[in-house]
């Protein structure tokens, strides 16, 4: 059902006619919308859009570290082959810092 229907009138009247409303609850203040929220970490609920912004930024520190660090922003080499040698030559020097940093 659509919480958009969450109206004390439309309960009433539904109530008056004899039927049992089956209506989503609307949380509608900022208490209930705390409550839900600690309700979502306790279970470790997360949305969907949460788990791809995380992926995305993660992805997007990798291209900005090959960019400004390891020389992926300015090739100086023709051919498609030169260009991926350079490019996967800054992503190996890349891995081993990275790995250099977990160990130490």
């Amino acid at each position: 059902m659509d919480s958009a229907y969450d109206a004390r009138a439309i309960r009433e009247h539904s109530r008056a006619l004899g039927h049992i409303p089956i209506i989503d609850a609307c949380p509608r203040g900022q208490q209930e919308l705390q409550t839900e929220e600690k309700r979502r970490k306790l279970l470790g609920y997360n949305f969907a859009e949460d788990l791809r912004y995380r992926e995305r930024t993660t992805v997007e520190r990798v291209n900005a570290r090959l960019k400004d660090e390891f020389g992926g922003r300015s090739v100086r080499v023709r051919g498609n082959a030169k260009v991926m040698c350079h490019l996967m030559f800054g992503i190996v020097a890349l891995a081993a810092d990275q790995i250099l940093r977990l160990i130490t």
